[in-house]
């Protein structure tokens, strides 16, 4: 496959290509939506049912389960309401096994922690977690994911972005933590839907910025694949 078929037209730097390939990988203002309301169900019907945890979990779980449903029937991409039907499975699992509310909010909080532990080891690694979705935005993706590492400005420049992933998970834990233990369930709510989506796109800005400053060269595509010390 040549490099006509696997660039944009104006790709002539990396931060052109990933901004190519990001826009590919990430999900939009639907996804975001999917992914928010099925926690803003959950608290309001916490606070409306005086507290009842059991109930709170059935509506968020069901709502998630009919944006499944609307995607079936619009025979739309369920990449990613299924990740929100997920999430919303494990987060009501584990406030009915405690009966705590704020416990709907620890998976979220757990995997922020291992996020952020992920995003720092793949930067010291130099497998910046960025690339992967670089990666996964290349139609050669396939058959060869990791090709994204054969040019040593994309290594680079993912290793930039992904301090970006590393600061917004810190944000998260630093702001949502002191909340889970205070058992502040209303505010976590909130603090959930504003470090979701706002958050990514206060992210992708800064990453944006990134990408429009930088002009860092592609390498041919027939290099060797990077090796690292």
């Amino acid at each position: 496959m040549t490099a006509e078929h696997t660039r944009p037209p104006s790709a002539e730097t990396v931060e052109a290509l990933i901004r190519h390939r990001l826009s590919t990988a990430l999900g939009g203002w639907r996804g975001s939506l999917e992914t928010a309301l099925p926690t803003v169900v959950f608290v309001l019907a916490w606070s409306l049912s005086d507290h009842d945890v059991r109930r709170a979990a059935v509506w968020a779980i069901g709502v998630a389960l009919l944006l499944a449903l609307v995607r079936v029937v619009q025979r739309s991409s369920l990449q990613h309401v299924l990740g929100a039907v997920f999430a919303t499975a494990v987060a009501a699992f584990f406030a009915l096994r405690s009966g705590q509310a704020q416990d709907a909010f620890l998976p979220g909080i757990l995997t922020s922690a291992g996020f952020l532990l992920a995003s720092l080891v793949s930067i010291l690694t130099r497998w910046p977690a960025v690339g992967f979705l670089v990666g996964a935005g290349d139609p050669r993706a396939a058959e060869d994911p990791f090709g994204w590492r054969r040019d040593r400005g994309m290594v680079r420049v993912c290793s930039r972005l992904t301090w970006v992933l590393v600061a917004i998970y810190l944000v998260r834990l630093v702001l949502m933590v002191p909340l889970y233990l205070a058992e502040q369930v209303t505010l976590l709510g909130v603090a959930k839907v504003v470090l979701g989506w706002p958050l990514w796109v206060a992210g992708l800005a800064v990453m944006g910025w990134l990408l429009v400053s930088g002009h860092t060269p592609l390498e041919p595509e027939d290099e060797p694949v990077l090796e690292v010390d």
